[in-house]
């Protein structure tokens, strides 16, 4: 029988090795916090176990994190804001170093950052409201969502509501609200239960304490039957499950008005969901045909460009030739990557000259109108002064030719940060000539919210990542686009959890304005989605397909259409009130004690 160590031999340990389980103890407790939390983010969005992701890992993502922030210091905050943002974003968003090394280690570093900012602010709220403190840091995370998808850091990859796409019912609010409503009643749990957990573990170290310190008092007496309940699993988890049931009964006591709110907020959505989703099949229908000719258009030369056109001809004639007579044919973001209008203006290079010509000829022939992605290059010295250069800038632009005249234009105009645009080149020459030197590809900003008058119907074509903000395809239905027209590139990837993040956005495009939306890719995922924001047909992603679809075409609009986001500028807001308030309250209460 092992002697236990007497108070001496105790003693006669370096106090070193205690000051170093304290350290490292805690220290890897912390750390299994942030990988669970890492873990529950990624997986709540589509990823590589999940194809559409597992939407229910989100209403508890971040427990880990709030629980996290209640065991630390402040100062402690800091180290583990940037270890959670930037390897959330990293698991999250691996397929970024696929476009670009330089591309994954930007977001994973401003993520990085922004999560610094994000714990110091939700830590700072346990200090300065310690009874509702959970309540504050619902305001925090919510204002922060809405914060990081506004100027020219923009990015709406990660937003908690987003991992619904999938839950028809709950994402219906988003005509209300946008996607901030469904953020607000996910994250929620996320703050009361780790509220609660971290009620219940400083209720289960006082009642440890206190038995320890009555198995100083009786040791002899106490020792016996403490060995006996270590060795009987069954009443420890027993005993566990019962502290566990006690703590949520008492910390629901404390907490149960906010909890009821989110009830009957959640009932209410769910009511909603189930009334406000409309049949269409009465109402007038369209049909697009969308073309996914899955190739790289990144790839240069004329016999690759050549060998695009070929197959984006050949699945176009066959979309026009099939069962469904398609109203409009629609190609992916610069599917045809000669310059159009600068090769038919300027025609500085004989070979692609004659390929432009060969896409124009084959388009005058043609009964319906096309939409295609191009890169619309014009000769302006005013934008442009280098004659080395022609003068020349460029647009990614959407064209709509009908009987192979160009008949509108539609430029991007928000553009993807660092690798389509930076404004900064005054500011920061550096990073602007680096950027140059890894042959980034700089847009001039269009400025105009195109509408296009198609064959009986509006519509509008946001382009690629544009898809993702609400802003833009709001207000293209406030200018009386019908249909949204999404043309996109995620070929670069090579991901379909990538494809499947940029389809999650989408789909609350549709719902938020309610109008019926489809989308052109390269190599998926290309679809149509209803204004329920149901996707109603997809092609296969990665083959070479067109996909012929009837939309409802709708002219209704919606409060969302009417308010945009004032759901998260009004979280924004009363999160710096609130701020403000404590920190001037506890300000004055330090300065009383003085």
């Amino acid at each position: 029988m092992k002697k236990r160590k007497t108070n001496n031999e105790l003693a006669k340990v370096p106090s070193s090795a205690f000051s170093l389980k304290k350290i490292i103890k805690p220290f890897l407790c912390n750390l299994g916090l942030v990988t669970i939390a890492t873990l529950l983010f990624a997986g709540s969005f589509p990823n590589l176990l999940f194809e559409n992701g597992f939407s229910f890992f989100a209403w508890l993502a971040y427990i880990p994190v709030f629980f996290l922030l209640g065991r630390i210091k402040i100062r402690a905050a800091f180290f583990w804001g940037a270890v959670y943002g930037f390897s959330a974003y990293w698991l999250f968003n691996y397929w970024l170093s696929s476009f670009h090394p330089l591309a994954g280690i930007i977001t994973w570093s401003v993520f990085l950052v922004y999560n610094v900012i994000l714990f110091f602010f939700l830590k700072l709220a346990i200090i300065l409201f310690p009874n509702k403190y959970y309540v504050v840091q619902w305001l925090i995370w919510l204002a922060y969502e809405y914060l990081r998808t506004v100027g020219f850091m923009g990015y709406t990859y990660g937003i908690t509501g987003y991992s619904q796409w999938q839950m028809i019912p709950i994402i219906q609010i988003a005509d209300i609200f946008g996607v901030w409503g469904v953020s607000a009643l996910v994250v929620f749990p996320s703050v009361w239960l780790g509220a609660f957990f971290l009620y219940s573990s400083r209720r289960d170290a006082k009642t440890q304490r206190r038995k320890d310190s009555e198995l100083c008092l009786n040791h002899d007496r106490v020792n016996i039957n403490n060995i006996q309940k270590l060795c009987d699993l069954r009443a420890s988890a027993r005993d566990f499950f019962l502290q566990t049931l006690a703590s949520l009964r008492d910390f629901f006591s404390k907490e149960k008005i906010s909890a009821i709110i989110w009830g009957i907020a959640m009932t209410g959505t769910l009511i909603y969901g189930f009334i406000a989703q409309i049949n269409y099949s009465d109402a007038p229908h369209t049909n697009i045909a969308l073309i996914q000719h899955n190739s790289q258009p990144w790839k240069e030369g004329i016999r690759e460009y050549r060998n695009d056109l070929e197959i984006l001809k050949e699945l176009s004639t066959a979309a026009l030739n099939g069962e469904i007579k398609p109203d409009l044919v629609v190609w992916p973001e610069t599917a045809f990557v000669p310059r159009i209008y600068w090769h038919e203006t300027y025609r500085d290079n004989q070979a692609l000259w004659v390929l432009v010509k060969d896409l124009l000829d084959y388009l005058s022939v043609q009964d319906v109108p096309f939409v295609i992605g191009n890169n619309d290059a014009r000769r302006d010295p005013a934008k442009n002064s280098d004659p080395g250069q022609k003068y020349r800038i460029d647009y990614n632009a959407a064209m709509l030719y009908e009987k192979g005249i160009n008949t509108g234009i539609y430029r991007k105009i928000h553009l993807v940060p660092f690798t389509e645009h930076f404004p900064y080149q005054d500011q920061f020459p550096a990073i602007y000539e680096y950027l140059h030197e890894e042959n980034t590809n700089f847009w001039e900003k269009g400025t105009e919210f195109t509408v296009f008058s198609g064959p009986g119907f509006n519509f509008s074509t946001p382009i690629c990542f544009e898809d993702t903000f609400g802003y833009i395809s709001r207000v293209f239905v406030q200018n009386g686009a019908q249909i949204i027209v999404n043309l996109t590139n995620d070929a670069w990837s090579n991901s379909l959890p990538a494809q499947n993040q940029h389809l999650a956005t989408a789909v609350f495009r549709a719902v938020e304005n309610r109008r019926s939306m489809v989308r052109a890719t390269i190599s998926g995922q290309t679809c149509g989605i209803d204004p329920n924001g149901r996707v109603i047909a997809m092609a296969a992603p990665f083959t070479q397909a067109y996909l012929t679809i009837a939309i409802p075409v709708i002219n209704s609009h919606t409060l969302y259409t009417s308010f945009g986001d004032f759901l998260g500028i009004g979280f924004t807001i009363a999160a710096i009130i609130i701020l403000i308030f404590g920190l001037a309250m506890y300000i004055i209460k330090w300065g009383r004690k003085i």
